[in-house]
């Protein structure tokens, strides 16, 4: 029953996502425009969400405990990240963040550390500097 309730949350954002994507504006002059990957993406979900109604788990393993903190303290990262993101900067909230999920993935403080340095400043720099994406920086350093 569980797996059916997923599907039918599933299809009910897939559908959403698919119609939604039709109000963006397309640019001139872009034959794809800004809703094909949306379009694109809406119907992998749709048919993942057919096949979870169709046929479910019979007896679905729940995880309990430990599992279910980690899980929500992933998800308090996910929806915490955008609200720090202006006011600590792209390179610190980010590194922040990864630095959580990787710990809650099990991975060693020191590792989590240097992979949260290296992401975080990476991406800052191919989506600020290559790519040319205002990215909010430190506050101290604007």
């Amino acid at each position: 029953m569980s797996d059916r309730l997923t599907g039918l949350l599933i299809a009910a954002l897939a559908i959403w996502y698919g119609w939604t994507a039709n109000n963006f504006e397309e640019g001139f002059g872009d034959p794809v425009g800004p809703s094909a990957f949306p379009k694109l993406l809406a119907v992998p979900m749709g048919l993942f969400a057919l096949y979870l109604v169709i046929r479910p788990d019979a007896d679905p393993d729940w995880p309990r405990g430990n599992p279910l903190i980690r899980q929500g303290v992933m998800l308090a990262a996910l929806v915490v990240y955008p609200l720090i993101l202006e006011p600590l900067g792209f390179p610190l909230a980010t590194a922040l963040a990864i630095f959580i999920m990787a710990v809650l993935l099990r991975g060693t403080r020191r590792a989590a550390g240097v992979a949260a340095v290296a992401i975080s400043l990476g991406l800052f720099v191919t989506f600020d500097q290559i790519l040319g994406l205002h990215l909010p920086m430190l506050p101290s350093l604007q």
